[in-house]
């Protein structure tokens, strides 16, 4: 596939799933807010200008709008403005308010659980390795294995790709034995018996193989699991992207604080677009549905942190305003939100010129 092609299959990849996140988050609002008779003014597919209206009927208008980066909810006094309208988001009681912000979270939640749970009950896709480098000398060498080459199996043993364990880590554990490899070159699969390094040798720093520069490729084997397990791994698997997120969200915060001039962890929408390439090219369909699941746990946890304007920050505000009554104007809530929205703009720009920098060989 031609750099042109590929380029364009990664721009949809990434549109396709982020807008389908972000749409997933707005219905979580949308279903929320009309399950408490909330009046939702527009549902829009797309960011505005708007292109067309697909619906207008009752009082929702159902919109199609140019920019493909997921969709909108516009609920009558979602912007704190008072009336007489009962069925206005401000004049729904607190708690109200806060199920309805936190459902998009939440739903994103749910779509994660659904990628991981059904992932699993179509069985997880075994990963191997691509062989880049051959040591001269090495156990490798001498078993005959070339550049090219993915190593599938390790006596007849193959590993799940999100674990636990993998190709390599079982050749390593194999240190001082003998084992059958199983690889695959140009397209033919082959066993081959490799000697490997003794442990002290690998303690020492060396490979017990020999191999380098390996790269994950997935195989045509998978691990099965019975719909009991692949529903637990579905919720074990979103509670581990969860907490991975978490914690780097920490991590970011604290890199940003005493590291500013550094490369941060977070990527901006150019790093990301690349990885989902990379991974959709390079280990398949399958582990880039994993990863569209992980983003959407991200988008959860990003979204609930209380910095206006996200929604966390929203929830914030509505519960300062409770208590603050009057003291915290809608003006100074508008500011708020508006300053919000600057910080985190330069913070995309940061990132992205962190991004290009990392594509042009810069870090």
């Amino acid at each position: 596939m031609n750099d042109v092609l590929r380029t364009l299959v990664t721009i949809v990849l990434f549109f396709g799933i982020l807008g389908l996140l972000v749409l997933i988050h707005e219905v979580g609002h949308f279903v929320t807010a009309r399950l408490f008779r909330v009046r939702v003014l527009e549902f829009g597919v797309g960011f505005p200008p708007r292109a067309r209206v697909l619906r207008n009927v009752g009082e929702t208008v159902y919109t199609l709008n140019w920019l493909p980066i997921g969709g909108f909810v516009k609920l009558e006094g979602e912007d704190g403005d008072e009336g007489d309208d009962p069925r206005s988001f401000v004049a729904q009681p607190l708690w109200r308010k806060l199920v309805i912000l936190v459902a998009g979270a939440a739903m994103n939640l749910v779509l994660a659980f659904l990628i991981f749970a059904g992932i699993a009950l179509t069985g997880d896709p075994a990963l191997g390795f691509r062989v880049g480098l051959v040591e001269d000398g090495s156990p490798a060498a001498r078993a005959g294995l070339q550049v090219g080459d993915v190593i599938e199996r390790v006596d007849g043993r193959f590993f799940g790709a999100f674990g636990p364990g993998d190709v390599i880590g079982e050749i390593r554990s194999k240190a001082g034995t003998t084992v059958v490899l199983t690889i695959r070159r140009d397209g033919t699969a082959r066993e081959v018996p490799a000697a490997l390094r003794s442990a002290a040798e690998v303690d020492a720093g060396k490979g017990a193989l020999g191999v380098g520069s390996l790269a994950g490729r997935t195989t045509a084997d998978h691990v099965t699991y019975d719909p009991a397990t692949a529903l637990g791994l579905g919720v074990e698997r979103t509670a581990t992207a969860t907490r991975l997120i978490v914690d780097g969200v920490g991590q970011l915060i604290e890199g940003i604080v005493q590291r500013p001039t550094e490369p941060p962890l977070a990527q901006g929408p150019v790093g990301i677009a690349t990885g989902i390439g990379d991974v959709f090219f390079n280990l398949g369909p399958t582990i880039t549905l994993y990863l569209a699941g992980f983003l959407s746990a991200n988008l959860a946890v990003v979204n609930i942190l209380p910095f206006p304007p996200l929604d966390g920050g929203r929830m914030l505000m509505l519960v300062l305003r409770r208590f603050a009554g009057e003291r915290l104007s809608i003006r100074a809530e508008r500011l708020t939100y508006f300053v919000g929205f600057a910080m985190l703009l330069l913070f995309l720009v940061w990132v992205t010129a962190f991004d290009i920098a990392r594509g042009l060989g810069g870090g």
